[in-house]
């Protein structure tokens, strides 16, 4: 085995990588904290890695920085044996950078049991920085804040924002610009209505959708089946065709559980929230609940549910509901910045509540209509009667104003503009 990870060290060391486009994240290379950046597979984690390495080799030896790939089925099944030869492996190979300060990247470490207890080893005893990546959101809550206390710093990576889309696309920012605007329109259209998975936004219509399924399919048995001992697969195929149809929709747990006893299928109530919990915990749905102090109330009430990526939804879903797709890109652009996001439901619903930046927001595709117009400013208005000193932001596919009204200043923005907007 010891041979085996040497090749697999060495290889990687002569191994030219491939330039690499920046992405928005900002990781910091010597902050002298464990750096964990945690996502859904095919996220570009790994390609995040190798653009850090990248800056890394223009400024230090490249035997002084070391990635390893829990993910080669060379190495299968990985456990902390297989870590340890790998720490000692690296320092026969190189016994003078025992000495030095390295840079160890750990790719997809969720796979060995107890990975953490190797990272702190090592953390305490080596001169080293560590950067480790996961597809779990566990990575996150569990290990990283019991073993790891103190000592690390966590990321999340998203499939690509509309700024890094624009990127990809080579498309030039310019919102003064009639020409840049008009090729923005065009390509965030697009960004809507397709995926945002970094290596599929240039392929053909038919291999982004067989790439597709093979992701949702490797999500489904890889990280969630295997992971937690899933038995009932059906079950989990129904809750995502569920969920990524109604995505943006409130949702009943209990409603979902008595339809499905109703339809003669013999589960408990705790199967379908320890199922949607690991859809979660893979992240590709994502749970809104209602904006309430009381506990109890918001677990009474029901709960939006949002896809991680509008290809992967319309894997599932035969609707081409343009507002729920527009909405579904703006929360995942709010959840890229926090995951302090809420609904609130009175007489209407306002689709998103950000209580830290004391903001009211709803989504509409089109306002050309005097009645859905006046729908959303009604919506507005109750529910800032409820929420004091709170500012209102109407998203829409392409109309931009403002409208006031008995004092209170709604103002109306493109969706496309707002996201290029923010910093």
């Amino acid at each position: 085995m010891k041979d085996l990870i040497k090749r697999i060290i060495v290889d990687f060391i002569e191994r030219d990588l491939p330039q690499i486009k920046d992405r928005s994240i900002n990781i910091p290379l010597n902050s002298g904290k464990i750096i964990s950046i945690v996502g859904a597979r095919r996220t570009g984690k790994t390609f995040l890695l190798y653009l850090l390495i990248n800056k890394l080799r223009a400024e230090i030896p490249s035997d002084r920085i070391v990635y390893f790939n829990f993910e080669d089925d060379r190495l299968f099944p990985p456990t902390l044996k297989t870590m340890d030869l790998f720490l000692q492996s690296y320092y026969e190979l190189f016994p003078d950078n025992k000495l030095q300060h390295v840079y160890f990247f750990f790719d997809e470490i969720q796979l060995v049991d107890n990975w953490e207890k190797f990272i702190r080893r090592i953390y305490d005893n080596e001169k080293c920085s560590i950067f480790i990546t996961g597809s779990s959101s566990k990575l996150l809550i569990k290990e990283l804040s019991t073993a790891l206390r103190g000592r690390s710093i966590s990321y999340e990576l998203f499939p690509l924002d509309f700024k890094e889309y624009l990127s990809f696309n080579d498309i030039e920012i310019n919102i003064h610009s009639t020409k840049s605007v008009t090729k923005i329109i065009n390509i965030f259209n697009k960004y809507v209505s397709s995926t945002s998975f970094p290596e599929l936004i240039n392929m053909e219509d038919e291999l982004k959708q067989k790439s597709l399924r093979e992701y949702l399919d490797l999500i489904i048995y890889k990280d969630i089946v295997e992971r937690y001992g899933v038995s009932n697969i059906h079950l989990m195929k129904y809750l995502i065709r569920f969920l990524f149809s109604n995505s943006g929709n409130l949702i009943s747990i209990n409603k979902i559980y008595n339809e499905l006893k109703s339809s003669g299928l013999n589960i408990s109530r705790n199967s379908v929230y320890e199922y949607i919990s690991y859809l979660e915990d893979s992240y590709i749905i994502f749970n809104v609940k209602l904006f309430t102090r009381n506990l109890r109330e918001q677990f009474r009430n029901p709960s939006k549910y949002f896809t991680l990526d509008n290809g992967l939804k319309k894997l599932v879903s035969t609707s081409e509901d343009k507002g729920k797709l527009l909405e579904s890109i703006v929360f995942m652009h709010l959840r890229r910045r926090s995951n302090n996001i809420y609904y609130y439901l009175s007489e209407q619903e306002i689709d998103f509540v950000l209580s830290e930046e004391k903001k009211l927001i709803n989504v509409c595709y089109d306002l050309s209509s005097r009645a859905t117009r006046i729908r959303e400013i009604n919506s507005f208005l109750n529910g800032l009667k409820k929420f004091k000193n709170y500012s209102a932001l109407l998203l829409t596919n392409d109309e931009e104003g403002e409208e006031i009204v008995d004092g209170n200043v709604i103002k109306i923005m493109p969706v496309w503009k707002w996201i290029l907007l923010q910093e």
